[in-house]
């Protein structure tokens, strides 16, 4: 039983390419990789861009993807490295292991309608004291004041995007449904545009040494 709102079937893979997202969020994500890192899974992987840019600087990491054209992309640009088309549910940690340092959803959770799953999933998936790290559209007071005065919502929120945002998430809910899941704390980052404007949002989230 999978949790996705369908996201990778209509976006069509067509390359392994970057993606207009990756300008921003990848180089941020990059930099928030804790220290003695080693074994990373990145969940929603899409075409394997992020994985790629983490496989050439040496971790071990595993892509996963619901969208057979993303998984193809990113085994024929990256064959040395591990790609599953697996979705986030209760048998993933059997599929892949358990233990890693880190797990990795970049732009993911906003398309899920069970977001959660995703949650419990990268908890499952982490030895104790590892992290994981969530990017997602920021959703703030002052970012939304602004696209209110420029009549922008429409644009903002595409109804004729299949297969687009279901979830529309602020550092208070995201931050909370994170803790609700296990975690021990969480902590935020920001990417793209300026201070209070930004793109992206990325949740820190912390999992206990003793779990």
């Amino acid at each position: 039983m999978t949790s996705y709102s369908a996201p990778y079937e209509f976006h069509g893979w067509l390359d392994s390419g970057p993606q207009d997202y990756h300008a921003y969020v990848a180089p941020k994500v990059l930099s928030l990789i804790p220290p003695n890192t080693r074994r990373i899974v990145d969940i929603g992987c899409g075409n394997g861009y992020l994985v790629g840019l983490l496989a050439d600087r040496g971790f071990d990491v595993i892509g996963i993807d619901h969208s057979s054209d993303g998984i193809a992309q990113a085994r024929a640009a990256h064959p040395g490295v591990r790609f599953e088309q697996v979705s986030v549910d209760s048998e993933l940690p059997p599929k892949i292991g358990t233990d890693f340092d880190l797990v990795i959803a970049t732009e993911v959770i906003e398309h899920l309608l069970a977001p959660r799953t995703l949650l419990r999933a990268g908890f499952q998936l982490l030895r104790p004291g590892g992290r994981m790290l969530i990017s997602t559209p920021y959703h703030g007071y002052l970012k939304n004041l602004a696209l209110s005065m420029a009549g922008a919502w429409d644009w903002h929120f595409k109804v004729d995007w299949d297969g687009g945002h279901v979830k529309f998430f602020s550092t208070k809910t995201l931050g909370r449904m994170v803790l609700d899941c296990g975690f021990e704390s969480v902590e935020f980052a920001y990417a793209g545009r300026t201070v209070w404007l930004w793109k992206s949002m990325i949740a820190v989230a912390s999992k206990s040494a003793s779990r």
